[in-house]
């Protein structure tokens, strides 16, 4: 289906994907789309920009003054694993959490990859810069050294990890459909920053713990593991949680009609996880014993469960959502009557990919287009109707709809009973007791399996006479009367 200039000029100012052209082979689709080129750029720039940060951190230095300890190669693997099973766990939990409208995998790697290299090369040039810049040469504030990590710090790596968000935004807005995918993806820019950094800390606080175990008795292993379990368990929120702000502020402005919410929201998003970042840094700066205790505890901890309870909720309200505005198509009889209900509860589409996995692959694929198709669907006519997308938007839901059609046929929209799980040739059959053949009518033992009766006429099973010729009644005596009295 061809469509004018003035369709494209509308779709590209809804932010409308175009829909490819499948007559072209697959390779020609993928080098003429523009966002491969882009990913390409941007894995090139992570790859120079890692380079260029493992030669900062990684090797010894001589500075003015003295030596500065790197991570050292012959530990980088080490800290990296242990580092690897936070970001892993984390990982694993926001991708769990973005099931409605899941972004496609090469978006979540180079959002992770921007927070990894991009994030983590441009934070630490600037950080060291400003903290030279902050010094105070002689007798000075002792203060000095906290002064980046407080004032500086948290704007700088704030917006360096949002970055990405904001590219999301202006190139793939129609796929930023819900403060859930904000969440998630400005998480796992978090997550990445955090996964880098942890590694120099972990290394640098090796290397200093190895050339001061000599003289003080320090354990390097045991010291390692302890700030393992305070940055990679006990505080690993930190950055997902305060790049979070930024990600919802930016959900809401992009579902939004108005000019003032568009502007303010990621603003206010921004300065409340720069806020959050600078309080994080103060306090553990500053505060010890007692206080510290207590604002993990009484603050940092409700921070994390408010937005747990933040996330649940948002998943219950866009699993309402999709049933609303579905119900608008069967209203309409564009869809059937189960549709909007499968397509808004996980659980329903959990197991209706689960049996599709057992039809076979094709079965598979419709499914996962299926339920593509209807959430697609879903946040299109949410769009419609919040004003944010024009005319433009039916010309796509025309195509959504004919290829709900399409696939109706194949796909698993609602399962019922159990999978079809194969046969297990290994499985050991129950053993059955041979009863003889059915041989007369009426309840006869187990399954109507029982033996003639005794004397049968003609002595054969099967030869019992049945209906009223089966009935023989006694010889009466005709002179037979009641007594007399």
């Amino acid at each position: 289906m061809s469509e004018t200039v003035a369709e494209r000029r509308a779709r590209i100012r809804s932010g409308i994907p175009r829909e490819p052209d499948l007559s072209q082979p697959a390779p020609k689709r993928l080098l003429t789309n523009w966002l491969f080129w882009i990913g390409v750029a941007l894995l090139i720039t992570y790859a120079v920009l890692l380079t260029l940060l493992y030669q900062q951190v990684v090797p010894d230095k001589e500075v003015p003054g003295g030596r500065l300890i790197g991570i050292g190669t012959e530990i980088i693997g080490m800290v990296t694993g242990y580092a690897a099973l936070t970001a892993g766990a984390l990982t694993l939990i926001f991708f769990l959490a973005d099931r409605f409208r899941p972004q496609r995998l090469w978006i979540w790697l180079l959002t992770f990859g921007w927070g990894a290299c991009v994030a983590t090369f441009v934070s630490a040039n600037v950080n060291s810069w400003a903290a030279s810049q902050l010094s105070i040469v002689g007798d000075g504030d002792p203060a000095t050294g906290a002064r980046a990590a407080i004032f500086v710090a948290p704007f700088v790596e704030e917006s360096t990890k949002a970055t990405v968000l904001f590219g999301i935004a202006i190139l793939l807005r129609y796929r930023l459909v819900s403060r859930i995918s904000g969440v998630v993806l400005a998480a796992l820019s978090g997550v990445g920053f955090a996964f880098v950094e942890n590694i120099m800390y972990y290394g640098r606080l090796y290397r200093y713990a190895v050339q001061s175990s000599g003289a003080v008795g320090i354990d390097p292993l045991a010291e390692l593991q302890s700030l393992v379990v305070q940055r990679g368990i006990l505080t690993c929120f930190g950055h997902p949680l305060f790049t979070a702000m930024a990600g919802i502020g930016l959900a809401i402005a992009i579902r939004s009609k108005s000019k003032v919410v568009r502007i303010v929201a990621p603003l206010a998003g921004f300065c409340a996880a720069a806020f959050l970042h600078m309080a994080f840094n103060a306090t553990a700066t500053l505060v010890s014993g007692p206080t510290l205790m207590f604002m993990y505890f009484g603050v940092a901890l409700p921070l994390v469960l408010a937005m747990i309870i933040f996330v649940i909720r948002q998943i219950f309200r866009e699993g309402r959502l999709i049933r609303e505005r579905l119900t608008d198509y069967h209203r309409l009889g564009w869809l059937l009557d189960i549709e909007p209900m499968a397509a808004s509860r996980l659980r329903t589409r959990l197991r209706a990919l689960w049996h599709a996995l057992f039809l076979g692959p094709y079965q598979f694929i419709d499914t996962v287009r299926a339920q593509r198709t209807l959430t697609e669907l879903a946040y299109l006519r949410d769009a419609i109707t919040r004003g944010i997308i024009d005319d433009a938007g039916l010309r796509r839901e025309k195509i959504l709809l004919a290829r709900m059609g399409e696939l109706r046929g194949s796909a698993v929209i609602k399962p019922e009973g159990r999978a079809a799980y194969p046969k297990n040739p290994f499985r050991r059959k129950r053993e059955t007791e041979d009863y003889a053949a059915p041989s007369y009518p009426g309840p006869a033992g187990i399954g109507g399996y029982f033996p003639a009766p005794t004397g049968a006429p003609n002595g054969s099973p099967g030869s019992v006479p049945l209906g009223q010729t089966a009935t023989q009644y006694s010889e009466v005596d005709p002179n037979w009367k009641p007594p007399s009295s």
